[in-house]
């Protein structure tokens, strides 16, 4: 008897400090803001890049492109957004997140990246083989951007007796492949202060 009543007491003291209970589980909106850690997260990545686009896209040189190129679209490639933060961040997330803004937006065409041409060209090479005459794709037939999106994610960290404040900052860069010039340079800065408890039960 003594022994049930120990292990119910260790049972029941585990789970209320370690959390050893059923975990509760609650649905939110995809676009609610939650901040657990304090780090990068996903309405980081969405706020920034929709903010960036927007800026971007306002900007001088896709009316001149436009009055350049009448009835032509100004097509753009994303490029390598490089992490150079002190923590990890899926870049790949935010990359998608700018590629789904500018494609939304209806002011750009928007081209395949690298990774995603080189998939696509073997797919025209195992068609060229396996596929019919009548549905077999053709090469030479993509469409070259006019422009590239680049980048890179920093950070800096201010920390001292539970509390810091970690600051970021994003930089992108359209690039004009053909000139190499720069058209427009985006910045966008985001301040968290974090404050963390002494005591935690």
């Amino acid at each position: 008897m003594k022994k049930v009543l120990l292990v119910m007491f260790i049972c029941a003291t585990l789970s209320a400090t370690a959390g050893c209970g059923p975990k509760q589980v609650e649905r939110i909106d995809p676009r609610q803001t939650v901040d657990l850690s304090g780090k990068w997260n996903d309405t980081d990545s969405r706020l920034v890049s929709e903010e960036m686009i927007a800026d971007v896209l306002n900007r001088p040189w896709i009316s001149r492109f436009k009055a350049e190129n009448i009835g032509k679209y100004p097509t753009v490639i994303v490029g390598t957004v490089r992490n150079q933060s002190h923590e990890h961040i899926n870049v790949q997330t935010f990359v998608k997140d700018l590629e789904r803004a500018l494609t939304n937006s209806g002011e750009v065409e928007f081209v395949a990246s690298a990774v995603e041409r080189g998939e696509l060209r073997s797919e025209r090479i195992d068609q060229a083989t396996h596929s019919s005459e009548q549905t077999a794709k053709s090469e030479g037939e993509e469409i070259g951007a006019d422009f590239m999106l680049k980048g890179s994610i920093n950070t800096i960290l201010d920390k001292i007796e539970g509390k810091q404040v970690m600051f970021y900052q994003v930089n992108l860069e359209l690039i004009e492949i053909e000139t190499h010039r720069k058209l427009w340079i985006g910045e966008k800065k985001i301040k968290k202060f974090i404050s963390k408890h002494k005591y935690s039960f």
